[in-house]
């Protein structure tokens, strides 16, 4: 009977130890490493004031379970153009792009980049959020959104060229941003060239495009107060001439394999609020810091007049049927989401 008791007691501190063991295993469980994405250098605004914030938060809810690994400019191959599918295959864990770099993917979210729209950033981006997740979400199966938001609105940059009218327009080469933007300039005669942010600084030393719509946060990035020497924009408080969709977006299996605490933490960190965040932070609140590097060095700024203006958003009505058109050959009613587009952005 004593040798079996003996057994018993060697068993039960052998579990004992075993045990031990296992929940050393378990508070050892490896840190979750997130590679992010971006095709701006690490030095931009947008690194500085939104994503490198919003990694330095999960990491702190996280307890430094969850971190990113970020690689800006690109660093882990590919164009700005592939970055949605590089999330969607899982070559990044979580991008930051706009998705309609790649053209007529994202059709139903494109009614964001119509011009006219939005006043400003953080409206405009709680405005997207909304919208996507009730009518545009098919169009981003395999990513899992984070935040999504928009800029502050396109204006157009030159280095010598002077516009001030629609007629001053016609056959100006202008960078673009998406397909939006390029029919737009194409309803105002001039000739859009579509290309991403980072190649702007070659096109137009090389007098590839004569000018580029980019908004003021954007010049910066890409040094573009340096060059440019004249600035076309709308009456000021009005809504610009076009925008883009910008989407913070996590690959959906590495998404749903995170453990329960863990995908609370992005989870907390998702949505209309943050999106808002990303708006206002990013675009809004420095808008005018941006300007100031462009008003130190002699620019010129110019600013339709409200008959100028009306002329233009006579000129571009042909750019919204066209974006129906699309939607609708993809089976939605334009109509409806655009109504319902708008009437977000008036809340």
């Amino acid at each position: 009977m004593r040798q079996y008791n003996k057994i018993g007691a060697v068993r039960r501190i052998g579990m004992l130890v075993l045990g031990l063991a296992a929940a050393g295993v378990a508070q050892a469980a490896p840190q979750v490493v997130l590679r992010v994405a971006h095709f701006l250098p690490a030095t931009s605004n947008a690194q500085v004031t939104m994503i490198q914030p919003w990694c330095d938060k999960i990491a702190q809810e996280s307890k430094q379970k969850m971190v990113c690994q970020i690689y800006p400019a690109m660093q882990l191959g590919g164009t700005p153009a592939q970055l949605f599918d590089q999330a969607k295959d899982g070559v990044a864990d979580i991008i930051w792009t706009l998705p309609t770099y790649s053209a007529g993917r994202f059709t139903k979210a494109a009614v964001f980049e119509l011009p006219w729209m939005e006043r400003n950033a953080e409206s405009g981006s709680r405005a997207l959020w909304i919208y996507t997740q009730k009518y545009a979400l098919d169009e981003f199966k395999g990513v899992h959104p984070i935040f999504m938001h928009v800029h502050g609105g396109t204006l157009l940059h030159f280095v010598d060229k002077k516009p001030k009218t629609l007629e001053d327009m016609k056959g100006l080469k202008i960078r673009s941003a998406n397909r939006v933007n390029s029919q737009m300039l194409e309803a105002v005669h001039a000739v859009p060239v579509q290309m991403p942010l980072p190649a702007v600084p070659d096109a137009m030393a090389k007098g590839v495009v004569d000018g580029a719509a980019v908004p003021w946060e954007g010049v910066p990035a890409i040094k573009l107060d340096e060059t440019s020497r004249y600035h076309f924009d709308v009456p000021k408080g009005k809504p610009r001439m076009g925008n883009s969709i910008f989407l913070f977006g996590m690959n959906q299996a590495r998404y749903d394999s995170l453990p329960p605490d863990l995908k609370k933490v992005i989870d907390d960190n998702s949505g209309a609020d943050v999106s808002a965040w990303a708006g206002r932070v990013t675009f809004d609140e420095k808008e005018a810091q941006f300007m100031k590097t462009s008003i130190e060095n002699g620019s010129t700024f110019y600013y339709m007049t409200d008959a100028e203006y009306a002329r233009w958003q006579d000129a571009t009505k042909g750019v919204v049927q066209q974006w129906m058109d699309a939607v609708n050959k993809k089976g939605a009613n334009g109509q409806e989401l655009l109504s319902a587009a708008k009437e977000l952005l008036k809340q």
